[in-house]
């Protein structure tokens, strides 16, 4: 089998040290690892696989003579933009978690379990982009009822963990939660709710609303499809929720839709309301599953139904999703 250099771009930030963690755990077929961040963090020593790693400066030159197969890049889109071309020039295949490139459209925007087949023109190295968190979970669950029955509508309404704002979100519920004042939310988070993630656009939705849109259009490949959302802050440290309501193109029937959501790649169903069993955001904390309940028929619509999903957002919405693109990049190589 071959082996491979990969290297990873803020490897000391909050999913830098995630991606770190599934690395391990999944095992890739990698020879030499490299790991950089900024020159604040540069010379930090982490510990990878049973030894000591020192992290390296990013900089403009810091590619170059290393031979990196593959850069997964968790740094900002400020950094993305700077330096993804700089590896792509040194040779590297460049899986960027930020949003600067998810919508060029040269760039595939990809979740493994649902859009692989866009990854194919990169058995040469460029930029592939990780999508945002709350899409990423979103479109596992899409994918196969829009492939059996189509879509016509999509209404998101999610419920979004302080961690999707980094460390500073999750010190923002630590700190209120002790009565002390928010620092990253515009409002305090503990004991509350704020209907307002990432800043406001002249069209009245959220950057993070919009996103949601745009990128569930593009990986799926329906650029017409009608889509709203609402995107929430909760006091959450960890998963985001998202209750997805659907019109579908055709009939349906709804134990039929359940079997198919059970055996699509990627997801969990937890769903007896009898039992009271269904995906809570502990349930998927730590996990690289997406989770679905409560799925019902919305009789307000014909072939209308209710989604309830849940995903951890650093792990599937971020760290893993990306370790996952380079999984099938490789195995794309090696075909």
């Amino acid at each position: 089998m071959a082996q491979y250099t990969l290297a990873v771009i803020g490897a000391t930030g909050m999913v830098g040290r995630k991606i770190l963690q599934v690395l391990e755990e999944r095992r890739l077929p990698v020879k030499q690892y490299y790991f950089f961040a900024s020159h604040r963090s540069a010379g930090t020593k982490l510990r990878f696989l049973g030894e000591e790693h020192v992290v390296l400066e990013l900089n403009e030159t810091c590619f170059k003579g290393l031979n990196i197969d593959i850069a997964l890049f968790s740094a900002g889109a400020t950094v993305s933009g700077k330096f993804a071309p700089l590896a792509v020039e040194a040779g590297a295949a460049v899986i960027d978690n930020s949003s600067f490139w998810r919508m060029d459209k040269d760039i595939p925007l990809v979740v493994p379990e649902v859009n692989p087949e866009h990854l194919a023109k990169y058995k040469t190295k460029g930029i592939i982009a990780n999508p945002n968190c709350s899409t990423i979970q979103a479109v596992v669950a899409l994918k196969p009822i829009a492939d059996k029955y189509g879509l016509k509508r999509v209404i998101y309404s999610t419920y979004q963990s302080v961690s999707g704002a980094g460390r500073s979100g999750v010190l923002d519920l630590d700190e209120g939660l002790r009565g002390n004042p928010p620092t990253k939310f515009v409002y305090p988070i503990a004991g509350n709710c704020i209907p307002h993630i990432d800043s406001f656009l002249d069209n009245g939705y959220t950057k993070e609303e919009q996103k949601l849109i745009d990128e569930t259009r593009k990986i799926l490949s329906l650029p017409e499809l009608p889509i709203t959302a609402t995107a929430v802050r909760v006091p959450v440290y960890f998963s985001h929720s998202e209750s997805i309501n659907l019109e579908l193109g055709s009939a349906f029937n709804l134990d039929e839709l359940k079997e198919l959501l059970k055996r699509a790649p990627g997801l969990v169903v937890i769903d007896d309301i009898k039992a009271n069993k269904y995906p809570m955001p502990i349930d998927a904390e730590g996990t690289d599953i997406v989770y679905l309940g409560r799925i019902r028929r919305d009789f307000s619509i014909e072939n209308g139904v209710n989604l309830w999903c849940v995903a951890d957002n650093v792990r599937k919405g971020a760290a893993t999703n990306a370790v996952q693109i380079a999984e099938e990049l490789i195995r794309q190589w090696q075909a």
